[in-house]
């Protein structure tokens, strides 16, 4: 039993679920510091639709990805699936069954969510754009994660459409600090995956997984991996000039050297050296969620 337990914790990938959390409570901030009322009822709520829809779609690519996760020789604590499903462990049955039951969830807290909020075209709009983003991410027959454009969609998801229902769900509308404030999140977290699609490269193109790394290649990832950290501290430095307050943007650009030495990081590997990809990815972890924790902290505490 506590075997279960353990596997379906690692199934779960909680580190991933804190990430969720930590966008999430950056969208509340946003409209903490616009004067709105927090609605911590409504707050907890949002919190549990979010984490619910993405243990869905943690389960599904689980399911769906088995073969090719139990067949990865480099599989590192943040790519290569959870570990926790194969021979010994967790089956694929039990696995569709966890994603049945959170599907199921969701449902029912779609339902709460409707009965206690003024659903809008707006709020309905992120909802399903989410749902759909998050379901076919790994299910048929759209499979975004082997289409290249998986990684795109994940990372609007995170960075973009959590932190713009957490707003507007306390709220009510759009509001420009969104848009100013999430964007640079997209490309780090953009970033961040394509970190994670290194060590999972030969197995990916083993089974015809063509994801954005296998699209493009793993040289021109890597270049487009540093790309993508430089324009995240260029878009935070854009904001402050469109009227985001340097008092928000400054605290958000110490992690900067962290962004330059995952840079360099890149730039040895692809010099020759040897990578350490579990290394590369904790790093990569870390810069996302200090610029997120940054952004939020800060609209939380003015």
């Amino acid at each position: 039993m506590i075997q279960q337990i353990r596997l379906i914790f690692l199934l779960s990938r909680p580190l991933f679920l804190l990430g969720g959390a930590l966008v999430y409570a950056l969208g509340v901030g946003i409209a903490r510091y616009l004067g709105a009322p927090i609605d911590w009822g409504l707050y907890v709520l949002g919190q549990a639709y979010v984490t619910t829809m993405q243990l869905s779609a943690q389960y599904l690519n689980e399911y769906f990805d088995a073969p090719v996760d139990q067949d990865n020789p480099n599989r590192t604590p943040f790519t290569g699936g959870s570990g926790a499903v194969g021979a010994g462990k967790l089956s694929k049955e039990t696995v569709m069954w966890a994603a049945l039951t959170t599907l199921t969830i969701l449902a029912s807290l779609t339902v709460v969510l409707i009965s206690v909020t003024s659903v809008s075209p707006l709020l309905i709009t992120i909802v399903v754009l989410a749902f759909l983003g998050s379901f076919f991410y790994s299910a048929s027959p759209i499979k975004l994660a082997h289409s290249g454009y998986g990684e795109l969609t994940t990372s609007v998801l995170v960075a973009n459409l959590v932190p713009i229902f957490a707003f507007v769900l306390q709220y009510g509308e759009l509001h420009r600090l969104l848009v100013m404030s999430t964007f640079p999140l997209t490309t780090l977290h953009l970033a961040m995956m394509i970190v994670f699609e290194f060590p999972d490269y030969l197995n990916d193109l083993k089974y015809e997984k063509y994801t954005l790394l296998v699209r493009v290649g793993w040289e021109r990832g890597m270049v487009l991996h540093n790309i993508l950290i430089l324009t995240t501290f260029l878009l935070l430095g854009l904001a402050a000039t469109f009227g985001l307050p340097l008092a928000i943007v400054l605290p958000a650009l110490i992690p900067l050297p962290l962004g330059l030495l995952q840079i360099w990081q890149m730039r040895r590997i692809a010099g020759g050296g040897k990578p350490n990809w579990t290394t590369m990815g904790f790093t990569a972890v870390v810069l996302f969620a200090s610029v997120a924790y940054l952004l939020a902290f800060t609209f939380w505490t003015r």
